[in-house]
C-alpha cells in the first residue's frame, strides 16, 4: 500500500491563494500590535484556509509488476560451428535456472534462426528479434537482456539510443579467441549468359585470424559437380576466372578453396555461382518434300514460337521434272545442299523431314552427314506418309542407320484415334496430353498410318492396330523422332473438333532439341523458401530413394512418392543457406538457396568487437564463456539501479518498482465533523481568550 496527502479545493485556486494573503495579512497586523489571541486567531483562520483546501489521505492499493528479462539464443548457421552449440545449450540451461530463483521476474527467451533468403541476405539480426519479443513490454519494467551469441550480430544499431530500452544488455560470446578461418568471397559474377559462351566470375580468398594474407590457395572450379579446372591464386588478392556456360537453364558454378591448417570451418571455403543458360533462338532446318495437305503444320508451329529460327525449303521442281523451260527464266532459287547439308549441318539445333522422298535432290553422301551429325548430338525428326513406305523412302538411305522403325512397304488406309502408351504416359513429350484420359481420346481421328516392324526406342503413340505411331529413340549423343503419319494436320484445322497438335509437336521439337525440362530421366532439386524439393522424372515403375546433402555437410535420405505417371516427388524442410545436392545413385542434381555471399557464413570467427559499444551504454558488458567443458555462467544479480551492472564473475539486471493500481482508499481531513470540530474548537478558545 502507498500512502499520499491529496487537495481538492472547494473555492478556485486563485480565491484561495487571495483569501490566504488577507489571512496573513490579518495576522501580521494582529502580531504588530501585540494584541492578545493573535496566535489563537492566526490557527483559526489556518484551520479556515485548511477546510476550504479540502485535504485527503490517500491510500492505493498496488500490485507489483514483474520485470521482464530476455534470453536471447542466437540459432543462426554460424552457431552451428564445433563446440558452440553445445556450449549454447550447456549456458541457456545454467541461466533460465539462475533466473527461475530470483523473485519477481518474467523470463522470456527468443530463439533467432534465420530462416529466409533476405535473412540470410541480410545476415543474423539478433537486436531486431529482441526488439520485436519485447513489443509488448513498457520501457520501465525492462530488467535486461543476456545475449547467447558468437558476436557475428548483423543489426547492431550505430546510436545505440535508437533502442529504446534503458536497461543493461550482457552478451555471453561462444567462440574462442583468435579463430582462424579462410572464406571465400564472390565479387562480380553474372546473372545471365547465352549457351556456349564465356562468362567471367571475380572472386577473392580471405584468410582470417593470424598470418591471414598472402598463402598461396588452389580454388577447385566444378560446374554442376563436374571438374572442370584448379587455380592456383593468392589469399587477400581478386583473380578472375572464366567459366563456359554449356546448356539453357540452370548452370551451376561450384568454386571451393583447399583449407587452412587449422581453421574453424570449411563451410565457407566454399562458394556457388548459378548463372541462368539463354539460349539464343533454336535453329531449325525444315525440309517439305512433296506438296500434301498439312504442308503448312510445321511450318506454322514453327514460326508461331519466338524462340525458333527457321530456315524452310519446299522441293517444288525436283531434277526429274522437265518442261522445257529455260533455266535463266526460272525464279526459283536452287537448293544449297552443299552448304546446308554439309559446310553448316552442325548449327542446326534440328533438322525436319515433311513427307520427302528420295529423287536425287540430296545426295547420298549428304545423308551419311545427316547421320553423323546425330550421332555427335544433333537432331532428326522424320514426319513421313506414304513415302516412307515406297521405294524411295529415307530409311532406304544412310539415314536409315538411326531411324528407329523399318517400314514393311504397306499402308494402312483406315480412321482410328492415336492413343498414348504406357510409356508414352510416363513421356515427357506424351505426358498428361489434352484429352488422352477420356476413352476414346477427346481428339479426332487419322486415317493413314505406315507400317513398320522392329521399333527400337520409345513408342509413346500407337495408332491403327495398335502399331506404333511415334517412335523417340537416342543415337549415341544425339536424338531420333519418326512420326508415321501425314495427318496430323486434321487436328490443326479442327476436323471432329481438332486434337492437341500444338503442345504435342512443340513438346516433340523442343524434346529433340534436349530442353531440360523434356529429359525422361532425370533428377531435379527445386530449393521454394524454407522447403526443399526433389523431383525425379523417369520411364520405370519405380524409384530409388535419394541422399540430400546439405551445405553443412549433413545427409537426408528421402523416400520419393509418385505424384503422377513417371513422375516422384519428395520435400524436406531446410534452415541452411548455399548448395544443397542430391543423388539416388545414378543421377545428380543440384541446387542453390540463398544469396551466393549470405552474410550468416561470410564471417564465422566469433568476436567481441561487435556488441561491446552497444551494450557499453547501458551498463552491460560482452564476455566470452569459458573454453573448457564447462561454460561456467557468472552469477546473475538483480540491482535497484546502477550505471554498472557487471563485475568479476557476476551480472547485474536491473528490477524495477512498476506496479498496477487495484484500488484507491480516500479519508478527508477537514470535511464532516473533524473539521467542524477542529474550526469550533479554535474559535471558542479564541473567544473565551477575548473574554478574559
Amino acid at each position: 500500500m502507498i500512502w499520499s496527502i491529496t487537495f481538492d479545493p472547494m473555492l478556485p485556486l486563485p480565491l484561495l491563494v487571495v483569501a490566504a494573503v488577507i489571512g496573513m495579512a490579518i495576522v501580521a497586523i494582529l502580531a504588530f500590535k501585540r494584541m492578545h489571541g493573535a496566535i489563537l486567531r492566526a490557527l483559526a483562520i489556518a484551520a479556515l484556509l485548511a477546510a476550504l483546501a479540502n485535504p485527503a489521505v490517500l491510500r492505493e492499493d498496488r500490485e507489483p509488476l514483474k520485470s521482464v528479462v530476455a534470453v536471447v539464443v542466437d540459432g543462426s548457421q554460424s552457431q552451428t560451428m564445433t563446440g558452440r552449440v553445445t556450449k549454447t545449450e550447456q549456458a541457456r540451461r545454467s541461466i533460465l535456472s539462475q533466473l527461475k530463483k530470483l523473485p519477481g521476474l518474467d523470463v522470456r527467451q527468443i530463439d533467432v534462426t534465420p530462416t529466409s533468403q533476405d535473412s540470410a541476405l541480410e545476415g543474423t539480426a539478433l537486436v531486431t528479434a529482441l526488439s520485436d519479443g519485447l513489443a509488448d513490454v513498457e520501457p520501465d519494467r525492462f530488467a535486461g537482456a543476456i545475449l547467447l551469441t558468437d558476436g557475428q550480430i548483423h543489426d547492431v544499431p550505430s546510436n545505440p539510443k535508437t533502442f529504446g530500452f534503458d536497461a543493461p544488455l550482457h552478451a555471453l560470446i561462444t567462440g574462442k579467441e583468435n579463430e582462424r578461418d579462410r572464406r571465400l568471397l564472390i565479387e562480380r559474377a553474372p546473372r545471365f549468359g547465352l549457351v556456349d559462351t564465356e562468362q567471367t566470375v571475380s572472386l577473392k580468398v580471405v584468410d582470417q585470424g593470424p598470418a591471414g594474407a598472402g598463402n598461396r590457395v588452389q580454388i577447385l572450379v566444378r560446374r554442376d559437380g563436374e571438374t572442370l579446372t584448379r587455380v592456383r591464386v593468392v589469399a587477400g588478392s581478386t583473380v578472375k576466372i572464366p567459366v563456359q556456360v554449356t546448356h539453357g537453364g540452370s548452370n551451376i558454378f561450384e568454386f571451393e578453396a583447399s583449407p587452412l591448417e587449422g581453421e574453424l570451418t570449411e563451410v565457407n571455403n566454399r562458394a556457388v555461382v548459378p548463372i541462368q543458360g539463354i539460349r539464343e533462338n533454336l535453329r531449325v532446318l525444315l525440309v517439305s518434300g512433296e506438296p500434301h495437305a498439312g504442308e503448312r503444320t510445321w511450318r506454322n508451329l514453327l514460326k508461331s514460337d519466338a524462340a525458333v529460327d527457321l530456315v524452310h525449303f519446299t522441293i517444288l521442281r525436283p531434277p526429274e521434272k522437265q518442261d522445257g523451260t529455260p533455266i535463266n527464266q526460272l525464279s526459283l532459287i536452287a537448293f544449297p545442299t552443299r552448304e546446308l547439308f554439309s559446310v553448316k549441318i552442325k548449327e542446326f539445333d534440328l533438322i525436319i523431314f515433311d513427307r520427302y522422298r528420295r529423287r536425287g535432290v540430296l545426295p547420298i553422301l549428304y545423308f551419311d552427314n545427316i547421320a553423323r551429325y546425330v550421332r555427335d548430338g544433333g537432331a532428326v525428326l522424320v514426319a513421313s506418309g506414304p513415302d516412307y513406305a515406297d521405294s524411295g523412302s529415307l530409311y532406304r538411305t544412310p539415314l536409315g542407320a538411326i531411324l528407329p522403325a523399318e517400314p514393311t512397304g504397306k499402308v494402312l488406309e483406315k480412321p482410328y484415334h492415336a492413343r498414348v502408351t504406357d510409356i508414352g504416359n510416363r513421356h515427357p513429350v506424351t505426358r498428361k496430353l489434352p484429352g488422352a484420359a477420356q476413352d476414346p481420346p477427346g481428339w479426332s481421328r487419322w486415317f493413314r498410318q505406315v507400317d513398320v516392324t522392329s521399333a527400337k526406342g520409345q513408342t509413346v503413340l500407337n495408332g491403327a492396330d495398335d502399331k506404333p505411331l511415334l517412335v523417340l529413340n537416342r543415337e549415341e549423343k544425339g536424338r531420333v523422332a519418326l512420326l508415321l503419319s501425314d495427318h496430323a494436320w486434321l487436328w490443326a484445322r479442327g476436323y471432329e473438333g481438332g486434337g492437341p497438335h500444338v503442345p504435342l509437336l512443340r513438346r516433340l521439337a523442343h524434346w529433340l532439341m534436349k530442353e531440360t525440362d523434356l529429359e525422361e530421366e532425370t533428377l531435379r532439386v527445386r530449393a521454394q523458401g524454407d522447403t526443399l524439393r526433389v523431383e525425379r522424372q523417369t520411364l520405370t515403375e519405380s524409384v530409388d530413394p535419394v541422399t540430400v546433402t546439405l551445405p553443412s555437410g549433413e545427409t537426408r535420405r528421402l523416400i520419393l512418392k509418385k505424384a503422377g505417371p513417371g513422375l516422384w516427388q519428395a520435400t524436406t524442410k531446410v534452415d541452411q543457406f548455399g548448395l544443397f545436392s542430391a543423388t539416388d545413385g545414378s543421377h545428380r542434381a543440384l541446387a542453390h538457396l540463398g544469396p551466393s555471399n549470405p552474410k550468416e557464413v561470410a564471417d564465422l570467427t566469433s568476436t567481441t568487437k561487435l556488441l561491446a559499444p552497444f551494450v557499453d551504454t547501458n551498463g552491460g558488458s560482452v564476455r566470452r564463456l569459458a573454453a573448457g567443458g564447462d561454460p561456467q555462467i557468472p552469477r546473475i544479480i538483480p540491482m535497484k539501479g546502477a550505471k554498472t551492472y557487471h563485475g568479476s564473475g557476476w551480472i547485474g539486471l536491473r528490477t524495477s518498482g512498476a506496479s498496477v493500481l487495484k484500488g484507491i482508499d480516500r479519508y478527508p481531513l477537514m470535511a464532516g465533523l473533524l473539521g467542524l470540530a477542529v474550526l469550533l474548537g479554535l474559535m471558542s478558545a479564541m473567544w473565551y481568550r477575548e473574554g478574559r
